[in-house]
């Protein structure tokens, strides 16, 4: 029986982070609207609170009936969490003189209690509340501070909620972000609390994963046909190879070329897939999206013709394989939880979530649908996957589409492609001073194209008025936030002169200094 941590979410940014930071502790979480939690589940050992943007004192603000949790399984509650079990516990949390964000040092830590073991004193931590606890409930004990937050930790070594609990379990919440970067010793605490106090086997990995959804996939699929859309990204390319193996010849790939992917792009993932073993059919539909595309400006609108302009391809093709029972997608963890908030509003949509068009009869079937990014990479691993296929940077569902400013034509795209063609391969090929190349080193890049702008150049002696190209590279985890990436000067320098010189139609080239936010990956 997989053991899992729940991780309820009360609405905080770093909600997702969370759940990477107990996965890398080779155990199993799901991430859970805050009023969603599972009763009666015996696989459940622990329960996490998140942070969220309210006070406890807002009349909106999200609350849970601790009683379904506390005293049966060990608690911990992080910032609103911790203000959460304490305010309804009968502690007192009151707006704090000043919003106490950024660095702290812990002080008079306990590192006798097991939430604390291994640490140090003055552990570097990181806040984010306006709110504070001024007293912790009756049956808790403070167990850290810093300058400024006497109650930073606390913790009841064995409250009850539930009349008659023979042997209650601990409760702990901390003020400050355990999961964050900037918290030194955060993986440690949740690595005491996940461990040590709630009990992990530690047996989630990437073989048990594989193992275990091979099987799945046998027994939900039989011996029914499944179709599955690629897009030559790592997500649906685990996701091929991983049905692959569980049902083999009954899976048929469909890859559409909108015409707007990378420089031979199309051939090179179609050969991927070829080596893999993958049963494709590669539909060349790019004279479609072009003509639709023809004159469009918008972004919103770019994006709305490229999709329903895939969906109609993408159909037709389905169409033509009749005994077909199943659609596969590579939808992913972020991607599930992205799409629906707690308050049950959209915050992101996403192609491959939100159920089927009715007309294709088919049953979803999302074999990637518990994995963080990540994890996708790690079982692609396991399953023997080529490396260049694994750490492909993400690429964006409409391709160069949402990289040109301005209408689509055949000429921008090729213009992009071999600017873009030049700065990828530039990327792969430069081995920074620690050994490692500065493509593997950031988490996407691409060049954009400004077709609404042209700027005066000289070509040896004769004028030039032609587009300007941007390149842009981050670095990310999630890409729920990003930096822009600080490539060497000499690289730039490289890159920025084969671009001018072998790109017809570029005569200037800038690099996108922004990071998100405010700023977003992609400009469009």
């Amino acid at each position: 029986m997989q053991q899992k941590i729940i991780i309820l979410d009360f609405g905080s940014q770093t909600t997702q982070l969370i759940g990477r930071r107990v996965r890398e502790l080779d155990t199993f979480c799901e991430i859970l609207p805050y009023n969603k939690f599972p009763k009666d589940d015996p696989t459940v050992i622990g329960v996490i609170l998140s942070g969220s943007p309210f006070s406890v004192h807002d009349p909106e603000a999200f609350k849970v009936d601790l009683s379904q949790f506390v005293g049966r399984i060990p608690v911990l509650g992080i910032c609103y969490g911790a203000q959460f079990i304490s305010h309804t516990l009968g502690g007192k949390v009151e707006k704090a003189d000043s919003r106490e964000y950024g660095r702290a040092h812990l002080e008079k830590v306990d590192t006798e209690n097991s939430l604390f073991q291994g640490f140090e004193q003055h552990s570097q931590v990181w806040m984010s509340h306006g709110d504070t606890i001024t007293a912790i409930p009756e049956g808790f004990e403070c167990i850290a501070s810093t300058r400024d937050v006497r109650n930073a930790a606390f913790y009841s070594p064995g409250m009850s909620l539930v009349p008659g609990s023979s042997s209650p379990a601990p409760v702990f919440a901390v003020q400050f972000h355990p999961e964050v970067f900037h918290t030194l010793q955060g993986t440690l605490l949740l690595k005491n609390f996940v461990v040590n106090i709630c009990g992990s086997r530690q047996d989630w990995s990437a073989a048990s994963f594989v193992d275990t959804t091979v099987a799945e996939l046998k027994e939900q699929l039989g011996n029914d046909r499944v179709i599955l859309g690629l897009s030559g990204g790592v997500d649906s390319s685990v996701a091929a190879v991983l049905l692959n193996r569980a049902i083999g010849k009954n899976l048929t790939c469909i890859f559409v070329d909108h015409g707007m992917l990378r420089k031979n792009e199309f051939a090179q993932v179609m050969n991927d897939y070829k080596v893999l073993g993958l049963s494709v059919i590669g539909v060349d539909a790019s004279n479609k999206f072009f003509g639709d595309l023809a004159g469009v400006t918008d972004p919103e609108q770019k994006r709305k013709i490229i999709g329903r302009d895939f969906v109609e391809v993408f159909n037709e093709e389905a169409k033509k394989i009749t005994d077909a029972k199943w659609l596969a997608q590579g939808t992913i963890y972020p991607d599930r939880i992205e799409s629906l908030n707690i308050t049950g509003k959209v915050i992101k949509s996403h192609h491959n979530v939100g159920g089927l068009p009715k007309e294709m009869n088919l049953q979803l079937c999302e074999p990637l649908r518990w994995l963080f990014k990540d994890e996708v990479r790690r079982v692609g691993r396991q399953l023997g996957m080529p490396e260049h296929l694994i750490t492909r940077h993400p690429f964006p569902g409409p391709g160069l589409a949402v990289r040109i400013l301005g209408d689509i034509t055949p000429e921008k795209v090729r213009i992009l492609q071999d600017a873009d063609d030049i700065y990828i391969r530039g990327l792969r090929e430069y081995v920074d001073t620690d050994g490692e190349t500065l493509y593997n080193k950031i988490w996407q890049a691409g060049a954009i194209l400004l077709s609404t702008v042209r700027s005066v150049g000289v070509m040896g002696d004769e004028r030039t008025y032609e587009h300007p190209v941007a390149l842009r590279a981050v670095t990310s985890t999630d890409a729920m936030t990003a930096d822009w990436a600080h490539l060497p000067y000499d690289f730039m320098a490289k890159v920025s002169n084969e671009i001018i010189n072998k790109v017809r139609g570029v005569n200037r080239v800038c690099y996108d200094i922004s990071s998100k936010p405010p700023a977003t990956i992609e400009w469009e």
